[in-house]
């Protein structure tokens, strides 16, 4: 249904133009000579370059805080755009880019759910590196289990919460309890960090292995507790312009903002790492 509304949106446009450009062929030709003075400051010549419409971006749910803040900046920037994202596990989001749901930018938690999209050539030229993201616990505020490690989450009496191991932050999360010979027995595996980080918030988990990023954005709803084994489970995060869309002027440039260096701030400043 967007991308029908895109189309129709997009003719209206079209025929717009046309009844605009045949106005101006009138006026030439009903002019006096003393048109050839008028043309070169053509309203039409400098706003043709402007961009326009809507950018549907598809991310992975730790970008969330990050994303909305540089959406937003984009629209200001140009303001005949619309940014509209859809955030989730980044598994989730390359198998709907993969099944046909129409999206312009797609950024991946990890390289492997990046995979999928590029493997089915959805993308249009090489994924680029952005950030990158290291993992953290999120225990309840104040920490009362005293939980300082890793290894204090096999304990049998903490209700510990994982990311789905299909999920960049479950995947991650294995790869450092697999380098530390550990095995922790969740009460659940969630979808998405944001789902995971969400029971410790709501006290519905002890602590969850999570990515820093959302450990910050929550605030004072939880705590961190580092653990020199996530430096084993660093994840990059990919960025790419996806071959269906409808709009890759303006996909193109809000990807260009993500890498500026004043995307590269916001990210920073939300926790993320340089690529």
């Amino acid at each position: 249904m967007i991308r029908s509304a895109r189309r129709t949106r997009r003719m209206v446009q079209m025929a717009g133009l046309s009844t605009a450009a045949l106005l101006a062929l009138a006026s030439c030709s009903s002019g006096d000579g003393s048109s050839t003075s008028g043309s070169g400051s053509s309203p039409g010549a400098s706003g043709s370059d402007e961009l326009s419409g809507e950018v549907i971006v598809f991310a992975a749910a730790s970008l969330k805080e990050s994303f909305t803040t540089l959406g937003k900046e984009f629209e200001k920037e140009h303001p005949g755009t619309k940014v509209t994202f859809s955030f989730g596990g980044s598994d989730a989001l390359a198998a709907s880019i993969t099944a046909g749901a129409p999206a312009d930018v797609f950024a991946s938690a990890s390289p492997k759910t990046m995979k999928i999209v590029t493997d089915a050539g959805d993308n249009s030229g090489a994924p680029t590196a952005f950030v990158r993201n290291q993992l953290e616990i999120a225990t309840l505020p104040g920490n009362p289990d005293k939980i300082g490690s890793l290894k204090d989450l096999t304990n049998s009496d903490l209700k510990v919460v994982l990311c789905d191991e299909a999920v960049p932050c479950g995947s991650a999360a294995q790869k450092a309890l697999d380098a530390s010979s550990l095995k922790v027995t969740p009460v659940s595996y969630e979808e998405d960090v944001k789902a995971a980080l969400n029971k410790v918030v709501l006290k519905e988990a002890d602590a969850a292995v999570v990515y820093r990023t959302d450990v910050k954005a929550a605030g004072d709803k939880v705590q961190g507790v580092d653990f020199p084994e996530s430096a084993e489970a660093v994840n990059d995060y990919p960025i790419t312009l996806l071959k269906a869309s409808e709009n890759t002027d303006a996909a193109t440039a809000f990807i260009e903002l993500v890498k500026s260096p004043e995307g590269q701030k916001v990210l920073n400043e939300a926790g993320f790492l340089n690529p």
